[in-house]
C-alpha cells in the first residue's frame, strides 16, 4: 500500500517555495517602488518655519544695514617687459573697503593697495569706479582712496567706538574672501590690545582687536561691526600657518581709524605726535631687564626738539664702553608706560601741540616734566 507524501517533506517544500517567492519580491521591490513613485510624484508639503531666532534677526539686520557701505577692491600692477620694454598691467590682488563719507572716500588696508598702480572699487550695486590714492599710513596699515560717484552715492558706514569693547562681545565681518564678494561671518572679540608683526618690513602694529570671526585673504580692509551695525574695527591680518582661516584674526580699532583717516584725507599722511627722542624696542628690553624696572629709556634727544627744550637726557657711553643710563620714561599723564609700544600708543592718543606730563626716572629718583608734542 503506497503512503502519501511525508508531511515534513511537504512543509519543507512549501517553506522553500515561499522563501524563493519572497526573495524574488524583494529583488524587484525597488523597481516597483520607483515605478509607482514616477506615476504619482508630487512636491512635498513645506513645513512652516516660524519666526527667526533673535540672534538670526540681528545678523540679518546687520548685513542688510552695513553691506551697502562695503566695497570690493581689485588692484593691478604695471609691469615692463624686459626685452620689448612694453608696459602692461597684471592683476595684483583683491581686498575690501568701506565708505567713509559722502565725498567718495574709501578706507582700506595699506597692504591692499601697496605696490599697485591702479585700483578699481566696485560698489554693492555693481557699479565700478577707478580710485585715486589720497593717503596712507603703513604704521597703522590704513589707506584712503577716493572715487567720483556723481549720483546715488552709497551711504557712509556708521561709526562706533572701540574704547568700551569687551572680550566675548559679538562681532560681524563683511568682506570679499577669495573674491567671494559680500560674505558675512560672525564671531566674538577674543582679546584686546594685541600687537603683531606684519608687512614686508616686519613692522609692529599694536593695540589691535583679536576676533574669531572668519577672516581670510580678501577680507583685508573690510569692516568689523558690532551688533548695532556700527564700525568697531578694520580687518587687517590673520594668524594662520596655512594662509587661510585659523580662528585668529586682527582688526585696527575704530578709535585709531577715526584719528588717522582725517589726517590722511587732509595731509596725505599721518602726522604723529612725538617728543623728539629715539628709542629702540630690543635695546630697551635688554636695558630694562638689567635695571630690573619697567619703562622706556631715551637713547637720543634730537636737537631743538621738545625733548631738548624740556631738558630730557639721553643715555651715553663712556670711552671704555660702559653705558650711563639716561632718563627712563615711566608714565605719561599718570598712565604707566612699560614698553616702547606702550609709549607710542600713548603718544598717539594725544594731538600735536598738546602738552603732556612725563614721569621720568633719573639717578634713582622720579620727577615730572611737561613737554609739548610736535608733529612728525
Amino acid at each position: 500500500m503506497n503512503e502519501g507524501p511525508d508531511p515534513f517533506v511537504h512543509r519543507v517544500r512549501w517553506l522553500t517555495g515561499a522563501v524563493i517567492l519572497i526573495l524574488i519580491f524583494i529583488q524587484f521591490l525597488p523597481w516597483l517602488e520607483s515605478w509607482l513613485a514616477r506615476r504619482d510624484a508630487e512636491p512635498r508639503a513645506v513645513l512652516a518655519r516660524g519666526e527667526l531666532a533673535p540672534d538670526e534677526r540681528n545678523a540679518v539686520e546687520v548685513f542688510r544695514t552695513a553691506s551697502p557701505s562695503v566695497v570690493y577692491i581689485t588692484t593691478v600692477e604695471e609691469v615692463t617687459d624686459f626685452w620689448t620694454r612694453d608696459v602692461f598691467s597684471v592683476p595684483r590682488g583683491t581686498g575690501s573697503g568701506l565708505i567713509w563719507d559722502d565725498r567718495g572716500h574709501i578706507v582700506t588696508n595699506n597692504h591692499v593697495i601697496m605696490g599697485a598702480s591702479q585700483a578699481t572699487v566696485r560698489l554693492n550695486d555693481g557699479r565700478s569706479y577707478s580710485a585715486t590714492l589720497v593717503g596712507r599710513s603703513p604704521r597703522h596699515d590704513l589707506a584712503v582712496l577716493r572715487i567720483n560717484v556723481r549720483v546715488d552715492r552709497p551711504p557712509a558706514l556708521a561709526l562706533g567706538t572701540s574704547e568700551d569693547l569687551l572680550v566675548g562681545q559679538k562681532v560681524f565681518a563683511i568682506g570679499n574672501p577669495f573674491g567671494l564678494d559680500y560674505t558675512l561671518t560672525t564671531g566674538v572679540i577674543s582679546a584686546l590690545d594685541r600687537t603683531i608683526t606684519a608687512g614686508p618690513d616686519g613692522q609692529s602694529i599694536g593695540g589691535l582687536i583679536q576676533t574669531d570671526a572668519a577672516i581670510n585673504p580678501g577680507n583685508s580692509g573690510g569692516p568689523l561691526l558690532d551688533s548695532a551695525a556700527r564700525l568697531v574695527g578694520i580687518n587687517t591680518a590673520i594668524y594662520s600657518p596655512s594662509g587661510a582661516y585659523a580662528g585668529i584674526g586682527f582688526a585696527v580699532p575704530v578709535d585709531v581709524v577715526n584719528e588717522v583717516v582725517p589726517q590722511l584725507i587732509s595731509h596725505g599722511r599721518y602726522i604723529r605726535p612725538t617728543m623728539g627722542i629715539q628709542v629702540d624696542p630690543a635695546i630697551n628690553q635688554a636695558l630694562m631687564q638689567r635695571l630690573e624696572m619697567d619703562g622706556v629709556m631715551i637713547l637720543r634727544v634730537e636737537p631743538n626738539s621738545p625733548a631738548a627744550r624740556a631738558g630730557l637726557q639721553a643715555a651715553t657711553a663712556t670711552p671704555e664702553g660702559r653705558l650711563i643710563p639716561g632718563d627712563v620714561i615711566v608714565a605719561i599723564d599718570g598712565e604707566e608706560v612699560k614698553t616702547v609700544q606702550e609709549l607710542i600708543s600713548t603718544l598717539e592718543s594725544h594731538e600735536v601741540g598738546e602738552v603732556v606730563e612725563l614721569t621720568i626716572w633719573r639717578n634713582n629718583d622720579t620727577r615730572q616734566v611737561e613737554i609739548e608734542l610736535q608733529g612728525e
